[in-house]
C-alpha cells in the first residue's frame, strides 16, 4: 500500500502586531508633522519628526527582543521611514520657508519645490541603497548620512528658527542650501559612525561612562532642547566628510612612508 500524501500546510498570512504597531506610530508622527506644518505649527511638526525618530529606533529592538522579526516588518519600516524622514521634512521645509521663494519670481518658486523634491528623492534613494546592502555592509558604519539623522538636522534647524519668532521667509535663501546639501549627504559615500558597535558587556551592560554621558545629555536637553539637537546633529553631519578626509589623508601618509 502506498503511504498517505503529507498534508500541505497553508502559508502563514498573519503579521506581528507589536513591532508593526510601533512602526505605524512612527509613520503617524511623520504624517502628523505634514498636517500641522500646513497649519503653520512648525515647532510641533519638528517635534513630531523627532518622535518618529525615537519610535523608528524602537521598532527593530522590539522585534528582536520579542523574536518577531520578519521581512514584512523590514519593508514596512522602510516605507514608514520614507514618509517620516523623507516626505515630512521636505514638506515642512517647503511650507515653512521654500514656498516663499515664489515671491521673487516663477524661477525662484521652482527652485523652492525643486530643493524639497531633491531632499525627498535622496531620502528614497538612501533607503533603497540601504535595503540592498543589508547583510553585506559593515554594521559599524553607515554609507551616507542616515535618513533619521538627516531629518533631525533639518527639523532642528526649523525648530531653532521658529523658536526665535522669525518667519521662515527670512531664511528662504538658506533653506534650499540646507535641503540640498543634507539630501546629497544621504546618498554620498561618506562613512558615518552607526553607534551599533559601542562596547557592550555581558547581558547588554555598558561602561559606566556612557551613563554619565547620558545624564549630561539629558541635562543639556532640559536647558535648550532645540539648540542642543541642532548643534549635536550638525556636528554629526559634519563628522562624515571630516572622518572620511582624515582617513584618506592617513592612508596617503602610510603609502608615502612605505614608498620612502
Amino acid at each position: 500500500m502506498s503511504e498517505p500524501m503529507p498534508v500541505r500546510q497553508p502559508p502563514h498570512r498573519g503579521i506581528y502586531l507589536l513591532p508593526n504597531l510601533v512602526t505605524t506610530g512612527a509613520m503617524f508622527a511623520g504624517f502628523y508633522a505634514i498636517v500641522v506644518s500646513i497649519g503653520g505649527r512648525y515647532t510641533d511638526a519638528a517635534v513630531a519628526v523627532f518622535i518618529a525618530a525615537v519610535l523608528d529606533g524602537l521598532d527593530g529592538r522590539v522585534a528582536r527582543l520579542t523574536g518577531t522579526q520578519s521581512e514584512f516588518g523590514v519593508q514596512y519600516d522602510s516605507l514608514s521611514d520614507l514618509i517620516s524622514f523623507g516626505l515630512a521634512p521636505a514638506l515642512v521645509m517647503y511650507t515653512w520657508s521654500l514656498s516663499t521663494l515664489k515671491d521673487f519670481g516663477p524661477l525662484w518658486g521652482k527652485l523652492g519645490w525643486a530643493a524639497a523634491f531633491i531632499y525627498a528623492a535622496c531620502a528614497a534613494l538612501r533607503l533603497a541603497r540601504f535595503n540592498t546592502q543589508v547583510g553585506v555592509a559593515d554594521k559599524r558604519y553607515f554609507q551616507g548620512l542616515a535618513s533619521p539623522a538627516a531629518a533631525a538636522v533639518c527639523m532642528s534647524f526649523v525648530w531653532v528658527v521658529d523658536k526665535t519668532g522669525l518667519p521662515g521667509s527670512e531664511f528662504c535663501f538658506i533653506t534650499p542650501v540646507v535641503a540640498v546639501v543634507v539630501g546629497l549627504l544621504m546618498v554620498s559615500r561618506f562613512r558615518y559612525f552607526s553607534f551599533k558597535s559601542l562596547t557592550m558587556g555581558e547581558r547588554g551592560r555598558v561602561p559606566f561612562g556612557w551613563m554619565v554621558c547620558a545624564v549630561l545629555l539629558l541635562g543639556l536637553l532640559m536647558l535648550d532642547t532645540a539648540w542642543v539637537l541642532f548643534v549635536g546633529f550638525t556636528m554629526y553631519l559634519l563628522s562624515g566628510p571630516l572622518w572620511t578626509m582624515w582617513g584618506l589623508a592617513t592612508h596617503r601618509r602610510r603609502i608615502r612612508r612605505s614608498n620612502a
